[in-house]
């Protein structure tokens, strides 16, 4: 039985290591992560007879076994179980693709149930899954899995835990739970697994997201209202040596450049701990601010530290950092996963003697080893590539350092006061100038002939490419360019250049060499899935061309995009797709004519919702899997209201221990994801 709700999933009868370790694939490692992992959608069972069946429909076909099941292969790990099913005096042909394990539940004469998509031309349904009994209800959930662990498997465990469901406590109050109709912790549980009809899934949906949202407000709540964590001294700074920064520079400071710095500079300069986000666009200038930043720092006394997600990137501000502030004799240096040991003993011990003014480096930084005299500025490029947990073992490092969080994917400012409740945000919203305008077009697959002509025009100028495409090998289910077969075609046609492969299930080391590689100029065609968004500068390469760019979020293909235009050559970038509606006809005419990050993102807003606006996982934006920052917006607002009164009159939740107790849970989680 189980006694506590943060007991790990072992206490299940049946659950052993394998299975615990399959659960921990999906973040699953107690009672509580397994009841709180909800289905994000639900298939429809109930049985409509075949003549009222349309074409595509998703439906529940009851019939008997008719003919022995033949399975069929073809491809790598790809097969197709075929069997005739008989309802009534129709006969239907039955296709379930790669399941072969399922032919040994089919016997001939054996009644059974399918789910799937029906096809009124060929009489067929392309099945999903054998539902095995009627259920009290016609609804099944349907859970984010992975390769570790089947649905099936998830949806028995799930339903072992609610049947041994101890007591849940509530985390939000009552009050506000009776004001805004929310279920209680108890009843979502069991509504959102097993939900009696339609209306009480979306009834319970409702609290789910609600849910989500206030246990994220409070704890930015936490964060921004902690007196202790605003407290700082301020930094004295020397202008006059900013000023000399300025005056090296070989180009002249944007107007949005100016005001950042001097909103960071008027932070700084206080005795509080800053936190801002800056937003702007690939290419706006944001390194450069950094720059004045971490100068103001050293000037005051202070140490900095600039933690970014890859080793290429590590690299590349490295060396423009380090280029800028040599000549004011600052000592800055680089620490990743390859830096060498007897170099990071002796980074270690110039960062903790104060002889080291600045250390850029990947999560690295984050290491107990890595210590510091007087740490007073944390910069974070592209933070919502680290987790919450990540960037405070960095802050901690110091004694409440000022913060800058930076990121290339620009979000309407509403949003961000939202999602980031805890942050100042800036924004650069031009590009500087003399940068040269991206030439975008969207064309469809029969003007590849075109693209090809251009691709061969830039190659023979001596330039290099990148060719992006969503997906690493075929699907069964959606008809994408795959990577390693377009890859194979390019190489083919452009037998004379060096073309090469860069996916994200790659080593790190892999990928990093092939960057590596590209950025030197060895490589002419650079085929690459998304895994190219954030990534080193090559001026070189003034040409890319994505395929099925309609399958990107709009602000994805425009960092994308983002990744050339680096030289002072004109760029060219083509979006290669045939969207079949309306809304993407229309994303692609917006991401072709408009180059502005923060109009893009507005425009998608209005079109597809956060979760397509961003892409998986590129937003910048905390990631919510009930709620959507988009539409749910109001409800977002109402939670962090909510959230800042609680945290007002109870900082420590010692009034609502449920409450305390799944925050220090999901922090200690997260220290393990």
């Amino acid at each position: 039985m189980i006694e506590n709700l943060f007991d790990p999933v072992t206490k299940l009868k049946g659950v052993g290591t394998k299975t615990a370790e399959a659960l921990a694939s999906l973040s699953i490692y107690s009672i509580y992560d397994l009841l709180f992992y909800f289905p994000y959608r639900y298939d429809d069972l109930e049985m409509i007879p075949l003549d009222q069946l349309e074409d595509g429909q998703k439906v529940l076909l009851k019939g008997i076994v008719a003919t022995e099941p033949f399975l069929s292969r073809f491809g790598y790990k790809k097969s197709r179980l075929s069997f005739k099913l008989r309802i009534d005096h129709d006969i239907i042909m039955v296709n379930f693709f790669n399941q072969p394990w399922l032919k040994n539940q089919l016997e001939i004469g054996k009644e059974l149930a399918v789910y799937g998509k029906y096809s009124l031309l060929k009489q067929s349904l392309s099945a999903f899954k054998i539902v095995a009994s009627r259920q009290d209800s016609d609804l099944s959930p349907v859970y984010p899995v992975n390769r570790h662990i089947k649905q099936k498997k998830l949806i028995d465990l799930i339903k072992l835990a609610l049947n041994e469901l101890p007591d849940v406590e509530d985390i939000i109050p009552q009050s506000i739970r009776s004001k805004y109709k929310l279920l209680s912790d108890q009843e979502l549980v069991k509504w959102m697994h097993q939900p009696a009809s339609p209306k009480a899934a979306k009834f319970a949906k409702r609290s789910a997201m609600f849910r989500e949202f206030f246990l994220f407000q409070v704890q930015l709540a936490q964060l921004s209202m902690n007196p202790a964590s605003k407290k700082a001294p301020a930094k004295k700074y020397s202008s006059s040596e900013l000023d000399n920064l300025a005056k090296t520079l070989p180009f002249e400071l944007s107007p949005d450049q100016k005001k950042v710095i001097n909103e960071i500079l008027s932070d700084m300069g206080q005795a509080k701990q800053m936190r801002r986000l800056l937003q702007g666009d690939v290419g706006s200038g944001k390194t450069v601010v950094a720059e004045f930043a971490i100068y103001a720092a050293i000037t005051a006394g202070y140490q900095a530290a600039l933690m970014v997600p890859t080793e290429i990137l590590a690299n590349q501000h490295f060396n423009k950092i380090a280029n800028t502030l040599a000549q004011f004799g600052v000592r800055v240096a680089l620490l990743t996963s390859s830096t060498k040991t007897m170099e990071k003993r002796e980074i270690y011990r110039e960062l903790t003697d104060g002889t080291l003014n600045v250390v850029i480096g990947t999560h690295a930084l984050i290491q107990a080893n890595v210590s510091f005299k007087k740490l007073g500025l944390v910069i974070i490029d592209e933070q919502h590539r680290f987790g919450v947990n990540q960037r405070q073992k960095l802050i901690a490092k110091g004694d409440n350092p000022d913060v800058l969080a930076m990121t290339a994917t620009p979000i309407p400012r509403t949003l961000a006061l939202t999602a980031y409740g805890e942050m100042d945000v800036s924004e650069i919203r031009h590009l500087p100038a003399g940068r040269k305008p991206i030439v975008s077009k969207w064309v469809t697959t029969s003007h590849l002939d075109e693209v090809l002509a251009k691709m061969k025009e830039q190659l023979a100028a001596g330039f290099q490419i990148y060719v992006v495409t969503p997906l690493i090998e075929e699907s069964e289910n959606i008809d994408l360019k795959n990577a390693k077969e377009l890859s194979q075609k390019l190489a083919n046609y452009f037998k004379d250049e060096q073309v090469v492969l860069l996916h994200g299930q790659m080593a790190g080391d892999e990928k990093d060499d092939i960057m590596t590689s590209f950025a030197a100029g060895q490589i002419q065609i650079l085929v690459a899935t998304s895994v190219i968004e954030v990534g080193v500068d090559v001026p070189n390469a003034n040409m890319m061309v994505i395929f099925d760019a309609d399958r990107f979020g709009l602000s994805q293909l425009h960092q994308l995009r983002g990744r050339i235009g680096r030289g002072q050559t004109e760029s060219y970038c083509y979006f290669v797709a045939d969207p079949k509606t309306e809304i993407g006809k229309k994303r692609m005419q917006i991401i072709s004519t408009t180059s502005n990050g923060f109009k893009l993102s507005e425009e998608d807003l209005k079109l597809r919702g956060q979760g397509d606006l961003f892409g998986k996982a590129q937003s910048g934006l905390p990631e919510f899997r009930q709620g959507d920052l988009v539409n749910d917006y109001n409800a977002m607002v109402v939670a962090q209201e909510l959230a800042r009164a609680i945290i007002k009159k109870d900082p420590n939740l010692n009034q609502n221990p449920a409450l305390k107790a799944v925050i220090a849970y999901n922090k200690k989680i997260k220290e393990i994801d």
